[in-house]
């Protein structure tokens, strides 16, 4: 089916729902190397207009990747809930905009509607938004999930500890974990990407961080980011998992190219469960996304970036994960250009995760050959920690000297946390008070040098 709009005496014509949706995008790099951007501003806002007058049903009736050919677009179909979304259902997107906007809109109701939305209808209504308006929407949204700990309360921000070495180094590695943990980082999970994925190698930290964990009575959880594949032949050897990590794509051929399926993320989903290592929840998978990845692997079929992206929430959706985050600017500058389109990118993942019913957080970030800095990135925290982001990375320095990209520090999250009264998550502040990490005076400092040295030892 194609759309029209037109604006004074040129007339405009999108030959499907795909492509409506690609022109209406704010551009990016990414869909311009991918040849799917408007040709002009005028296009770009035409596009929106004619979006605007689709009705939400729509997106039911004309699927962007035939439903036969692509199993993420058989489990938005499949799954999605009519009941859920029968309160909207009579919406075109710029009604559904406008009603976002409205106090009808509130945490109760958009919980309630999560599952009926698909990530098609989230992808296009964001694309009428501005940044201010995602902010806006975000903030309503609250997905609460729990492992040993209790992570999306409103008034809480949580840090994934992300203590990196490039040698897998144990010293290295304990130094960095200690350093975060006297922040008030860590309650998100402590969470290492291991420098080999040798399951000998991911094996030795997944018992290092359990030790720490149990000896110091921490109510998180731990991560090594390794394959689906690793991590469940390790929950076969009884190793020490908590969560299982992978990152996802948003149409099967992107998934493919990770080496991943639904079957195959749903039986390490069920070998984690088996397990039964949470204390006050079972929400056990942990997935990245961001924008750009399924244009990196040539999977895209033809779809914008922002509109892949929310596809990918989707597949995370099915699983009820702990946490999801995207990596916004880790791809490079192919793909999110500069410091706008980056901080433009996040919200919208924000926003849409949001609204698909998941406990998102964000790796704010960049590379270094990137248009942007940390004026960048200290802008885009202040609005995400606004718009009720579950969680930041805390990298020591904010430099991940093993991944050399440039993310948010432990001093980073302590800012947000003082500046907008934001507190961790309940059960990692309690454990902070015992420990006297978050008093003031002596005890504070002689606690800190025992924490340290017992860690690191």
């Amino acid at each position: 089916m194609a759309y029209h709009c037109s604006i004074r005496n040129r007339n405009y014509t999108f030959s499907n729902l795909k492509t409506l949706l690609a022109k209406a995008t704010p551009f990016r790099s990414g869909d311009a190397l991918a040849g799917l951007t408007a040709a002009s501003y005028e296009e770009r806002v035409a596009a929106q207009f004619a979006l605007a007058d689709v009705p939400l049903k729509k997106f039911l009736q004309e699927v962007l990747i035939p439903y036969e050919s692509d199993e993420v677009t058989r489990l938005i179909i499949d799954t999605h809930d009519a009941v859920s979304f029968a309160p909207v259902s009579h919406f075109t997107v710029g009604q559904f905009r406008d009603w976002l906007l409205s106090d009808d809109a509130d945490t109760a109701t958009l919980q309630q509607l999560a599952a009926g939305l698909t990530p098609e209808m989230v992808a296009a209504v964001c694309k009428l938004m501005r940044n201010q308006d995602l902010v806006s929407v975000a903030q309503k949204c609250e997905v609460i999930t729990r492992f040993r700990n209790t992570i999306g309360l409103k008034g809480r921000l949580s840090v994934r500890l992300q203590p990196n070495h490039p040698t897998d180094d144990p010293r290295g590695i304990a130094a960095s974990i200690a350093d975060g943990l006297l922040y008030g980082s860590g309650d998100a999970m402590i969470g290492i990407n291991p420098a080999t994925d040798s399951p000998a190698a991911v094996a030795t930290l997944l018992h290092m961080l359990d030790e720490v964990r149990q000896k110091y009575a921490i109510p998180t959880q731990s991560c090594v980011l390794c394959h689906v594949t690793s991590t469940i032949d390790l929950i076969n050897q009884n190793a020490p998992v908590d969560l299982v990590f992978q990152s996802i794509g948003e149409t099967e051929k992107t998934n493919s190219s990770f080496g991943i399926d639904i079957n195959l993320l749903q039986e390490a989903h069920d070998a984690a469960q088996s397990l039964q290592r949470g204390t006050v929840g079972s929400n056990v998978m942990y997935f990245e996304t961001g924008q750009g990845s399924s244009l990196s692997a040539n999977a895209h079929d033809g779809i914008d970036q922002q509109t892949c992206e929310a596809r990918a929430y989707a597949v995370a959706r099915h699983f009820k994960p702990h946490l999801v985050n995207s990596v916004v600017g880790f791809i490079g500058p192919e793909y999110l250009f500069d410091g706008k389109q980056i901080i433009r990118a996040a919200l919208e993942d924000h926003c849409c995760a949001k609204l698909l019913g998941l406990p998102m957080g964000m790796d704010v970030c960049y590379t270094n050959h990137a248009e942007a800095d940390q004026d960048d990135m200290d802008n885009l925290l202040v609005l995400l920690a606004v718009a009720g982001c579950n969680y930041i990375m805390g990298v020591p320095g904010a430099d991940d000297i093993l991944l050399n990209y440039q993310s948010t520090s432990f001093h980073d999250a302590l800012f947000l946390r003082k500046l907008l009264g934001l507190r961790p998550a309940p059960e990692f502040e309690d454990w902070l008070h015992k420990q006297g990490i978050i008093t003031e005076g002596t005890a504070f400092n002689s606690i800190r040098g025992e924490l340290i040295k017992g860690i690191i030892q």
